[in-house]
């Protein structure tokens, strides 16, 4: 069993809904044996435009291996309507593979832990609500978060 780190994010639609049905389908996906949820998070759109996303990280034990991870946490995007037509377009609904135990991957379809996870408070703040000694190799969540300061992320109140 490896303990793996998805982060949840949309902006078009029910994006609230979304984050909420996906984690749904991956808590009940054959191969993953437990999930938590962090917080929900409103978040601006970096490096991008469009409406503010709804951002939160699910942390999960999996018996999958990462590529099968990756090819299930696809479908899901894909089944709600994912589209890619452009790097950085808005999202009915976006899952990344944080990480995955400890392993380092890094092949043309996939790369853990994620390259600019360390660089985005709209997953370090939710990651730290599950895992605050999480320690990534960049540093601690704590010191990350507050290199991250100027990029806003607010918890919605209720979910």
């Amino acid at each position: 069993m490896i303990q793996a780190y998805v982060g949840l994010g949309a902006n078009l639609g029910n994006a609230r809904e979304s984050l909420q049905q996906a984690a749904a389908e991956l808590a009940a996906t054959a191969g993953v044996h437990k999930l938590r949820l962090s917080r929900l998070y409103r978040s601006s759109p970096v490096d991008a435009g469009g409406p503010d996303y709804v951002n939160a990280v699910a942390a999960i034990t999996t018996s999958l291996n990462a590529h099968a991870l990756l090819r299930m946490l696809q479908g899901i995007e894909d089944r709600h309507g994912r589209l890619r037509p452009y790097r950085h377009a808005p999202r009915t609904l976006d899952l990344d593979l944080l990480l995955f135990g400890e392993q380092a991957i890094d092949d043309s379809e996939l790369t853990v832990p994620h390259p600019r996870m360390h660089l985005r408070a709209f997953v370090l703040r939710p990651l730290a609500d599950l895992a605050p000694d999480l320690r990534l190799a960049q540093g601690e969540l704590s010191v990350l978060l507050s290199a991250c300061q100027d990029q806003q992320v607010s918890p919605l109140d209720d979910y």
